[in-house]
């Protein structure tokens, strides 16, 4: 991964270009951006122009022994950390994998290369073990470069562990450097966020999107816009809408709010029987959908905006819905569609879920939920 390789983010690659080419590079480096925006491809664009044999103004080489080694993530001075699973376990037993799904997809979020390496239901975290094998490596002389650069892919995975990594971070060896990825600095533990330099890595533009989106999937034509607009900013999820062949989730959605302002048990019944026949991962998506649309449907009614973020037939839909709903209404059905999105990560049961948000939102739809009754 080089500079040039990176979608978007101008600014920030000229940052950091800058703290290399002024010899002014943080022993630390805190790259903080929403999930999908690359700061992960960053991290590696960043350490591998660090480490070129011989960079220019604009970017690594690309073919140096260092950058050949890089392509690979195998050479022996870059190092990284990230969650794995397995009370023990350190990032080393994972490598071979780490290199798999980082060489597909260097915007993956933390779900996917959990179930990459078949976590399942299981928690991902960095282990104490993981830290003392960090401390250990950087110990250690360079093998080949001038630098060692280590490369940890979301500390907010570090817990209280991180509190063993907090004097090699504020004194590191000579030449060595950290670069840390994250999304959440509210789940960072304060001693490491105050001894690492803030980069912030935006949220992707549309444009942005729709480019990079054109660079690996050329047949996309006109879907390239609307899956932009999908994704909101997030290069992950604007990957996985294009592998799909195209779908139906605004019908689909539209049929579930039908039924559930019927109430018929016996209509909502088919469809959760439909949607488990969807797959995991398109019933993931197929949620993303909905919180996308509910959230579009949110600001229009609390700011009048009618251009919403959304194609021109589901435009008119949800302007239909902004006269049946409102706002707490809405409110209270994001929260339940967000639930509804998270326990199917962690593999729910799709039919009992479904059924069970089916008879929620007749109930948000006509007041008679509990919380409904409390609130309204």
């Amino acid at each position: 991964m080089q500079f040039n390789d990176i979608i978007g983010q101008t600014a920030t690659q000229h940052t950091l270009r800058q703290l290399v080419l002024h010899e002014r590079m943080p022993h630390a480096l805190l790259l903080l951006g929403p999930e999908g925006s690359g700061q992960l491809a960053m991290a590696l664009a960043y350490a591998r122009y660090l480490l070129c044999g011989n960079r220019t103004e604009d970017d690594a080489c690309g073919t140096c022994s260092n950058c050949r080694k890089i392509d690979k993530l195998a050479h022996p001075d870059l190092h990284f950390s990230y969650p794995t699973v397995g009370s023990k376990a350190t990032s080393d037993q994972f490598l071979r994998e780490w290199r798999d799904a980082i060489g597909q997809n260097p915007y993956l979020n933390v779900n996917d290369w959990l179930q990459h390496i078949g976590a399942e239901n299981r928690q991902g975290n960095i282990t104490k073990e993981e830290c003392v094998a960090i401390i250990k490596k950087l110990s250690l002389k360079t093998f080949e470069a001038d630098a060692k650069v280590m490369i940890i892919w979301m500390p907010e995975y570090l817990a209280k562990e991180g509190n063993r990594l907090l004097k090699i971070i504020e004194e590191p060896p000579e030449s060595t450097y950290f670069i840390l990825v994250a999304e959440s600095a509210e789940r960072i533990l304060n001693t490491i966020l105050s001894r690492c330099q803030l980069v912030k890595v935006p949220k992707l533009a549309d444009q942005d999107v729709i480019q990079g989106l054109q660079q690996k999937h050329p047949d996309l034509s006109d879907r390239a816009s609307g899956i932009a607009h999908l994704s909101e900013g997030n290069f992950n999820t604007a990957l996985q809408l294009a592998r799909e062949k195209g779908n139906d989730y605004d019908e689909l959605f539209l049929d579930l709010m039908r039924k559930a302002y019927k109430g018929n048990g016996v209509e909502l019944v088919k469809w959760t029987e439909q949607f488990a026949r969807l797959g995991r991962e398109n019933q993931k998506h197929f949620l993303f959908y909905a919180l996308h649309f509910m959230r579009e449907l949110l600001v229009h009614k609390v700011t009048g905006q009618t251009d919403l973020r959304l194609q021109e037939a589901e435009r008119a839909s949800a302007l239909k819905l902004a006269g049946i709903l409102e706002t707490d209404q809405l409110e209270h059905m994001v929260r339940l569609l967000t639930d509804c999105h998270y326990y199917i990560e962690r593999n729910a049961n799709p039919k009992i879920l479904l059924l069970d948000t089916g008879i929620q939102l007749h109930q948000f739809i006509r007041r008679t939920h509990p919380e409904m009754v409390a609130t309204h």
